[in-house]
């Protein structure tokens, strides 16, 4: 065997895990012991190596022909950690997975057939592990923040203080201060867009008559059109959304432990009823709402020692023809609240964001996804067997909200 895929002497290190159907107690991105520079060097060696060597002839393909690269899922989650603490968590429960020894020292030597066929097995579970635990259930969750219907400007007094602490009001009225307390923030307008929300330019124009203005002092009548928008979270709702009084499940707490691993730390600025905070929010139309749940739009910061702070440039994955309003890509300033009372999108989450999107992309894991949700939303669970029922079951969409799609369970 090419000495691409080697190991260390065997009597030296862990053995393979063998035709492991679960990787349960193997994978675990919380420890975040940063690694020595001899092992990192040597791990990223052998990680691209693997890789390399695994790469398939053809990719993963759905019943339906949408194909999807593991070896390319795992490389890009990989590159695409925000830190070097980031990938060192990644490449720890990787080894592990491989029964490889990040400790061992000595020459590379060639594995043995049965050893090769073990290490493809674990390293196309370990891809398996993150599109069931993390890619698809992200993806698979209902796309739409919830809209609730009161009044934003008693929510926003409510989230700034003046009534019952943000942390413990529901989530529906969590949400509706959020609503409010973007649209404020956000002045009205959708922060991709710039169209101005359509309810509050009504209730402008019966207030003020054609004097009627928007945040900054412009004059209503002159915008080009108006739209209704909406509060979008940038990482999704339910990401974190559990029975009242109940644990997370195990299948949030799996896409927890792997969302951290982008970057160390940040499933805590999304804990609990911290996911509805304006840092991971911001106000856009429907369709750009859809997008950027679909992780078909990403914010990245612009380039330039000139830009203002807060300045993104907006990209996207769409057929080249598709209709766009505005033309992607676009950069924008983030709006500011009036003495920044309440807090900007977090840069950090809208990175994660991104790293998501463009991994999804360019490992095709995205569209694969699509089809599969596809595919139980027009047809239900096909009885020729077609549908990918083993991993929806498996992935436990069945018992858990996650498994949503437009208000619909996806099996029954």
């Amino acid at each position: 065997m090419d000495e691409a895929i080697s190991k260390t002497d065997p009597s030296q290190s862990e053995p393979l895990n063998r035709h492991r159907s679960s990787l349960e107690g193997i994978i675990d991105f919380s420890v975040n012991t940063p690694l020595k520079a001899s092992q990192r060097a040597q791990a990223e060696r052998w990680f691209y190596q693997i890789v390399e060597y695994f790469k398939e002839p053809e990719p993963h393909k759905h019943q339906q022909g949408t194909t999807y690269s593991r070896p390319l899922l795992i490389r890009y989650t990989y590159e695409y950690a925000l830190s070097q603490e980031s990938r060192d968590v990644f490449l720890r429960p990787f080894f592990r997975s491989m029964g490889l020894s990040l400790d061992a020292d000595g020459d590379l030597v060639e594995l043995e057939d049965r050893q090769v066929e073990d290490l493809r097995s674990a390293f196309f579970a370990f891809a398996d592990h993150l599109l069931d635990n993390f890619f698809l259930p992200l993806k698979a969750s209902t796309k739409k923040t919830p809209q609730p219907s009161p009044a934003y400007h008693s929510a926003v007094l409510r989230a700034q203080g003046s009534g019952m602490p943000l942390e413990l009001v529901g989530t529906p009225d969590r949400v509706s201060a959020l609503r409010g307390a973007c649209l404020v923030r956000d002045h009205h307008r959708c922060v991709v867009s710039r169209l101005f929300d359509h309810s509050e330019a009504l209730h402008r124009f019966k207030r003020d008559g054609e004097d009627a203005r928007d945040d900054d002092g412009h004059l209503l009548r002159e915008e080009r059109r108006v739209d209704t928008l909406e509060v979008a979270h940038i990482l999704p709702h339910s990401l974190t959304k559990a029975q009242p009084g109940a644990p997370l499940d195990p299948s949030r707490e799996a896409a927890l432990a792997v969302l951290n691993m982008f970057d160390v730390g940040v499933a805590y600025l999304i804990e609990g009823s911290e996911i509805d905070r304006p840092r991971n929010a911001m106000t856009l139309t429907h369709t750009l709402h859809d997008l950027l749940g679909e992780f078909r739009i990403f914010f990245e910061p612009a380039s330039g020692d000139d830009q203002p702070p807060h300045t993104y440039r907006i990209g996207g994955f769409l057929p080249r023809f598709f209709p766009q309003d505005p033309p992607l890509p676009i950069t924008r300033t983030l709006y500011l609240s009036e003495n920044r009372t309440i807090e900007t999108p977090s840069p950090r989450l809208l990175a994660v964001h991104r790293a998501i999107a463009l991994i999804l992309h360019l490992s095709a894991a995205g569209s694969y996804i699509d089809q599969i949700l596809r595919d139980v939303e027009e047809y239900g669970i096909r009885a020729d067997g077609s549908t990918e029922l083993g991993r929806l079951v498996t992935l436990g969409l069945k018992q858990s909200s996650w498994g949503v799609v437009d208000g619909r369970p996806l099996c029954d």
